[in-house]
């Protein structure tokens, strides 16, 4: 199993959502990854709750702020990295020509949080445990198991992210398929921590933004899909990759994430 009792710095340790339904939300996902929930007081929202597998925390999901709801921010799932210091890391991300959204702040006794932009735009989470490490299992059915960046500039978010967390990110060999990266770390097991890929000519000519999606392990694909329609979800792509089958899902509420159906690290 994919039992996790700490992350080495700079890999990903924890996913949540922002969502404008969190009761219809717990009962979407739990449809489809079988979860458990917790009600946990404070943090980045009134109530936060807290999503498990078979005991283990796992992600997270909140209410939205006002603010966003009002500005017609869609709901969203975030991504955050495992850090020595939130101070150090979010001042070394806007050295590298990122910026911080939101200053290092504690998260009551659980650990201490930023929130950094990339150079293309993408922000993403650096999370210092304190109480919490973030998610206590990962790869298994129901998990976490990889975060991709979309982005207008590969390269640029290569060279922010190799010097802000020591990744190493190589082309591979898709055929006749988009150019596609993979994020190698060794605080990583097996040293995988992720992809990067081009935002398609059509998610630019829309306006997509650039962000990082959220993966989680699946038993079964086909099975996920079809609860996510049947639910009132959506489906995007569906497709067959080396490692294995993914598809690109939104739940009811509009948040986007992705399924893995293959091969996991333990």
């Amino acid at each position: 199993m994919g039992k996790r009792s700490s992350y080495g710095p700079g890999t990903f340790c924890w996913t949540d959502l922002a969502t404008t339904d969190p009761d219809a939300a717990k009962d979407f996902y739990a449809r489809l990854f079988g979860w458990t929930y917790t009600d946990r007081p404070g943090g980045v929202a009134e109530t936060y709750v807290e999503a498990a597998v078979d005991g283990d925390a796992v992600a997270g999901l909140y209410l939205q702020p006002a603010q966003q709801r009002e500005g017609d921010v869609p709901p969203f799932w975030f991504s955050y990295v495992s850090v020595e210091s939130a101070e150090r890391a979010a001042e070394r991300a806007a050295d590298l020509g990122g910026s911080v959204h939101a200053e290092p702040a504690d998260v009551l006794e659980a650990g201490r949080l930023a929130i950094v932009t990339d150079p293309t735009g993408a922000m993403v989470g650096l999370w210092e445990p304190k109480g919490s490490i973030g998610a206590r299992r990962v790869n298994d059915p129901g998990c976490l198991t990889a975060n991709e960046l979309s982005t207008n500039d590969v390269g640029a978010a290569i060279d922010f992210y190799s010097e802000l967390f020591g990744w190493r990110v190589q082309p591979v060999d898709t055929g006749d398929g988009p150019p596609y990266w993979l994020i190698n770390h060794d605080g990583a097991a097996k040293g995988q921590n992720g992809g990067m890929r081009e935002l398609s000519p059509e998610q630019l000519e829309h306006g997509v933004p650039p962000s990082w999606l959220s993966y989680f392990t699946v038993s079964s694909v086909d099975a996920t899909v079809a609860a996510t329609e049947s639910a009132g979800g959506l489906v995007g792509p569906v497709l067959d990759v080396p490692a294995g089958r993914i598809a690109v899902l939104r739940d009811p509420q509009g948040a986007g994430f992705g399924v893995f159906e293959g091969d996991v690290d333990d």
